[in-house]
């Protein structure tokens, strides 16, 4: 099983690029500064773990994903080698990522901008909307509260 799950800040907004495919693909790269749990001599330490979304995890984090947010990420560990531009074999190992998740409020997230002097990420950053969306094709909403004394089939 290849299962990597990480928190931790975007060291700096991400890296967006898209394929040169006939259909092109969004690329998303970034480093999460992850803390480590045991610290040396008491001094703050962290890893710096490089990672690579695609697609619409890939847009989603153009769209609303900047540098110092605390984000959670589900994905896998990846080992890819390239040759580099003297013809030596390099290897990278970077984390695919699969899921992203918002680890802090917005409001947190300016808060602690506007305390280190930043402008609070502002600008493109609109979390979805709190409205209750249609349901999904074949589906229908729930139009009736269930109280207490209602009868439960379960």
């Amino acid at each position: 099983m290849n299962k990597v799950i990480l928190m931790g800040r975007l060291t700096k907004d991400p890296e967006i690029r898209y394929s040169q495919n006939a259909e092109p693909v969004c690329i998303s790269k970034f480093t999460l500064a992850v803390d480590r749990r045991f610290k040396k001599d008491g001094e703050p330490d962290a890893d710096f773990i490089l990672c690579v979304a695609f697609r619409r995890t890939a847009e989603m984090m153009e769209r609303y994903v900047k540098k110092g947010m605390m984000i959670a990420v589900c994905g896998s560990l990846s080992v890819r080698s390239f040759d580099d531009n003297a013809g030596q074999r390099r290897w990278i190992t970077e984390v695919t990522v699969d899921e992203v998740s918002f680890a802090e409020s917005r409001a947190a997230f300016e808060a602690r901008m506007s305390r280190i002097g930043n402008s609070g990420g502002g600008g493109d950053y609109n979390p979805a909307p709190q409205q209750p969306s249609a349901p999904p094709e074949g589906f229908s909403a729930i139009t009736q509260s269930i109280d207490e004394d209602d009868d439960l089939p379960f």
